[in-house]
């Protein structure tokens, strides 16, 4: 935790947050959501890994301070229940209040804003650097080994454990039918070249396992 509220503050100050003790505050309260008991995969485990991508190519975005506060929100409001793109929505609403709260310049702000309402669908236009760092960071755990990749299937059909079976892989199939349509599920070369092909395979594999296995019903 420390760590993180470390990371979090250096990220503020970068990008203009006025001092200490707001900055902290923030920051915990931020942990506070990342920390909900309904999360199984929207965790701090995920924002550190975020975090983690983002910091190991940092050289490749404009404004890495911003990417980095981005990632510290961009599921900062996370309910399994909620449709569409309504908590990446709320959680770009909750970016702005907290920022321009702290004293962070209101164009700055706004680009965190933006980033974060990418990652509803990943659908990043060529040439943006933050963006793509952000969403192929998100995405990162798509291309992790198999056992990997599977336990994160499983935590987050536990996110949606009030969904009946059936509807669960109906809906699912549709994220990763989605995810699969993209042009590229990776945008940035030096992750392009290593995760794509394996994130691909795995995400077909969950599509068969979903598609393919009988629905257990009572």
């Amino acid at each position: 935790m420390i760590d993180l509220l470390d990371r979090w503050r250096a990220a503020a100050r970068d990008a203009g947050a006025r001092p200490e003790p707001d900055v902290t505050r923030a920051g915990e309260q931020l942990l506070a959501r990342w920390r909900e008991p309904h999360r199984h995969y929207h965790t701090v485990a995920h924002l550190s890994a975020v975090l983690d991508v983002v910091d190991r190519h940092a050289d490749l975005a404009g404004r890495v301070d911003l990417v980095r506060l981005a990632a510290w929100c961009h599921d900062a409001v996370y309910d399994p229940r909620a449709t569409g793109d309504a908590n990446e929505r709320d959680s770009a609403a909750l970016a702005t209040r907290v920022l321009t709260g702290l004293g962070v310049p209101a164009a700055a702000a706004a680009e965190v804003r933006r980033l974060v309402l990418l990652t509803a669908g990943h659908a990043v236009t060529p040439g943006d650097r933050d963006g793509a760092l952000l969403c192929d960071a998100d995405l990162a755990v798509l291309a992790a080994p198999p056992q990997t990749y599977d336990r994160y299937a499983a935590a987050i059909r536990r996110e949606y454990a009030h969904v009946p079976e059936a509807a669960f892989r109906a809906g699912r199939a549709a994220v990763l039918t989605n995810l699969l349509a993209l042009p590229a599920l990776f945008r940035l070369p030096p992750l392009a070249s290593r995760w794509e092909r394996p994130a691909r395979d795995n995400l077909r594999r969950e599509l068969a396992a979903l598609t393919d296995s009988p629905v257990e019903t009572g």
